[in-house]
């Protein structure tokens, strides 16, 4: 089943998700197992990410990547908003 997760943080801003995607890409997690979809958006200079995931259990392998990272960034991560997808609807 599933799970959209909607991640918001403090201190996101755009040239710092360009630099840890960057990173992340460098860590070999560009195109992470379990990852369906990945959307950033930018709202008042931050940006908010919109993921799905096939599984928690992928969700939190590729945390053990990204987490360091974003720590390292100065980026504080707000618990995510974490559901059951429904539906995707394409196009």
């Amino acid at each position: 089943m599933a799970l959209g997760f909607y991640i918001t943080a403090t201190g996101f801003t755009p040239e710092k998700y360009d630099t840890t995607l960057a990173q992340i890409d460098e860590a070999g997690q560009g195109t992470p197992d379990g990852r369906l979809y990945h959307v950033a958006l930018e709202a008042d200079g931050e940006i908010q990410v919109f993921d799905i995931w096939e599984s928690q259990a992928a969700f939190d392998a590729f945390g053990e990547t990204l987490l360091p990272i974003l720590t390292g960034a100065g980026i504080e991560l707000n618990p995510p908003m974490v559901a059951t997808v429904h539906n995707v609807i394409k196009g």
